[in-house]
């Protein structure tokens, strides 16, 4: 009789959850075994995306391909296993004086994912995506053969893999480049914003910072429309430290970290408390600009500081939606999505604004191009779905995009590569559900 490996399975937002086998192995020979032996699969990371792109009828887990390979640590060239996830490579590369070129909100994906995902993050605009820092990956396409994939070698694979959610194989291992940095610590400006003009003419002002991101008060309307903090940082070079982060300026000490122990009931979130959250943290910052130092996890992953901070919205879960809008069209786009979600109730407690700049073309399934990105985390309540629909709209309006690893609700496909990809065995529910509204 052979074993069950059915389970329950849901990413970071808890929506959706769905019942289906499971299975991960760290022998190349048993992964090839597995995938000759199924007809749909999907490689999952560490199920830290907020949709429903790694679930599918069949999930493989990366998890246990979580060994390093090696570390040129005089040219900052790190090869490693595609479960390996952020958290470990920072543990290692940072005493050593590197650093990830690009990271998203979170050091708990695997390396897989960022590559599946073509992350980006704060220096999309300066730096562009996880991807311009892969040398090489080795993937296992559906027929169990296993391919380098490099700008020079199996060159189609390498780009239709990166940004392409898992379809085209099984990512094994990567090797990508770190950047060089003199300490583990961010030079900090935080400058607040009281609209939404002020805001964008404070991302065109600093387009010379490597880092910029800005919170935003989703809620607020009229001449408040767009009320924010927009935090911009480099990389602190040893020098510049003050005094007392100078004597072990690439070593972080250790930090209480609180966890959420249980789901929280659904009347705690609501407007009137999304409300209050979004005042309490715009009046926090006394001063119209702060200049200060902080580590780079206060910087880059602030969120990851709280265990299991998901739960805060509850069983039912939550979605995180993510749209760019052109740099043209930013201001008004913004302005109508900002008015839609206001006039909704829907608030979100993060609600996050960057710019991104030109994108290579080569990755031609990436999500980013150049102009303005809103991402913003919503409790599944009864009206979301409606709210998604109207935001929808408006991102088509002004040619805009969907984030694929965020989304989990969206009717429309504003992606330009599933027609590529439905006959492949590698395929997940997003997919699925994409292919099937658009059919």
């Amino acid at each position: 009789m052979k074993p069950n490996f059915t389970q329950k399975v849901t990413n970071w937002g808890n929506f959706p959850v769905v019942e289906k086998e499971m299975r991960s192995e760290d022998s190349f020979k048993r992964i090839k075994e597995f995938v000759l032996n199924h007809n749909e699969i999907i490689a999952r990371g560490n199920g830290r995306c907020y949709g429903d792109a790694s679930l599918g009828e069949t999930i493989f887990s990366t998890k246990k391909l979580n060994k390093f390979i090696s570390f040129d640590r005089l040219n900052g060239v790190i090869e490693c296993e595609s479960g390996v996830l952020l958290s470990d490579v920072l543990e290692i590369a940072v005493p050593q004086g590197y650093f990830l070129y690009v990271t998203p909100g979170t050091k708990f994906i695997s390396v897989g994912g960022a590559i599946a995902s073509d992350v980006h993050g704060k220096n999309h605009h300066a730096e562009g995506c996880f991807s311009e820092y892969v040398i090489e990956f080795k993937l296992m396409t559906e027929r169990g053969d296993i391919i380098t994939c490099s700008r020079e070698e199996n060159s189609d694979k390498f780009w239709a893999t990166i940004g392409g959610m898992g379809l085209t194989g099984i990512i094994l291992t990567v090797k990508f480049k770190l950047k060089n940095i003199e300490s583990a610590y961010i030079r900090q400006e935080s400058i607040k914003a009281e609209n939404l003009d002020e805001i964008f003419r404070l991302f065109e002002e600093s387009e010379n910072w490597t880092y910029t991101v800005a919170w935003i008060d989703c809620l607020q309307k009229g001449k408040n429309l767009g009320r924010s903090i927009l935090m911009r940082g480099e990389h602190a070079f040893q020098h510049e430290l003050p005094q007392k982060l100078t004597q072990q300026p690439l070593r972080l000490k250790k930090k209480f970290q609180p966890t959420v122990p249980f789901y929280f009931p659904g009347f705690v979130l609501n407007a009137l408390t999304v409300k209050i959250f979004n005042l309490l943290y715009y009046k926090k910052q006394t001063k119209k600009e702060v200049k200060s130092f902080i580590d780079y996890e206060t910087f880059f992953y602030p969120l990851d500081a709280i265990t299991d901070w998901n739960k805060i919205y509850g069983k039912s879960g939550f979605i995180q939606y993510q749209m760019v809008i052109p740099k043209e069209a930013g201001k008004e786009g913004m302005k109508q999505i900002l008015e839609t979600i206001a006039a909704s109730g829907n608030g979100s407690f993060l609600a996050v604004l960057k710019l991104f700049g030109k994108n290579n073309p080569e990755a031609y399934n990436s999500f980013p191009f150049e102009g303005y990105t809103l991402a913003l985390d919503f409790k599944v309540n009864s009206k979301l779905k409606k709210l998604v629909e109207k935001l929808d709209n408006t991102v088509q309006q002004f040619g805009g995009r969907i984030y694929l690893t965020k989304d989990s609700m969206s009717r429309s496909s504003l992606t330009n590569y599933l027609k590529n990809i439905q006959s492949s065995k590698f395929v997940s529910l997003q997919h699925k559900r994409i292919i099937n509204n658009n059919s």
